[in-house]
């Protein structure tokens, strides 16, 4: 079934291909979800509420960029808009100390592992380091989206592929 005919069939709200389009895109969506949420049960939250918006607003999809691309932007504000009721009033930025770490620490670590040491991170940094690094989006659209300015989104980047780089070091010398 194409992309129009699960958006049509949703207007048309027809269970079967509401659960079709439920079932093609929710395992890549909880993944998006569980890269924001620091756990599993805020993860599947979000995802559902993602797709309880997605089925009140599938009107409003206009067929211009791809059913998953509209998706998934829900699924990242879902997700951001979790953590902001969630967040606490304590800071989230440890503290680090520099030091001299080689650019392709990344590189040396398997996705899952990458993942792993993502969801780990700080709030603050965590949330920059998605939105930038893996949604794509700019420290402009990053600094709308959180309510932020951009000098703190390129600062909380730096400070989590930082932060990166010193676990995946760590890891290394565990192993």
């Amino acid at each position: 079934m194409t992309d129009k005919e699960l958006v049509d069939g949703c207007l048309r709200e027809e269970r079967q291909v509401q659960e079709l389009l439920f079932r093609r895109f929710a395992p890549r969506m909880k993944a998006v979800c569980m890269r924001y949420c620091q756990n599993q049960e805020d993860a599947e939250d979000a995802l559902m509420e993602t797709f309880v918006k997605v089925f009140d607003h599938i009107r409003s999809f206009s067929h211009q960029g791809s059913l998953e691309g509209w998706i998934r932007r829900i699924a990242v504000n879902t997700s951001l808009n979790k953590i902001r009721s969630r967040r606490q009033t304590e800071t989230l930025e440890p503290e680090l100390h520099d030091t001299e770490i080689g650019d392709d620490a990344l590189n040396r670590l398997e996705t899952i592992e990458l993942l792993e040491l993502i969801v780990r991170l700080p709030e603050g940094y965590r949330m920059v380091f998605n939105l930038y690094a893996v949604e794509g989006y700019s420290h402009h659209e990053i600094a709308g989206m959180l309510g932020i300015e951009e000098v703190t989104s390129r600062t909380q980047l730096a400070k989590a592929r930082r932060a990166l780089q010193k676990m995946i070091i760590l890891q290394k010398e565990l192993h």
